[in-house]
């Protein structure tokens, strides 16, 4: 419990979030909601076509068309604890779908809208899971 006099309310009752969720902050709370990882760099388009797509709709994404492998743009959103990722390649392209990784480790396959109204249902829904 933060409990010095350097530290206002409001900072306060952001220290008491972070210590409350571990970083884990709820979908709608979450500074990023969404970070799309593209498999390499003839899939940039397709992922910045999907963030577009998502930030059109007040979603907070981050884009990562770094050139790094796919395990490690993972692994550094696991670190980073964002709810949901999102990984483009050439099937997805073709399908017009999304792989998305949930924080738990799921992963599923859906087109792109469908997954966008699940989103903003959870977002408007804010619950804390």
């Amino acid at each position: 419990m933060i409990h010095r006099a350097p530290f206002g309310s409001l900072e306060r009752f952001e220290g008491i979030l972070i210590e409350h969720f571990g970083g884990k902050f709820p979908l709608w709370l979450s500074p990023v909601q969404v970070k799309i990882l593209a498999v390499s760099d003839k899939f940039n388009d397709y992922a910045q076509k999907i963030s577009s797509e998502l930030k059109s709709n007040n979603i907070r994404v981050d884009l990562d068309l770094s050139s790094n492998t796919v395990s490690y743009k993972i692994r550094e959103a696991q670190l980073q604890k964002v709810p949901y990722v999102i990984v483009v390649g050439e099937r997805e392209e073709k399908a017009g779908t999304v792989t998305v990784r949930d924080r738990l480790g799921k992963q599923f396959t859906e087109k792109a809208p469908a997954f966008l109204e699940k989103v903003l249902q959870q977002i408007s829904e804010r619950s804390l899971n």
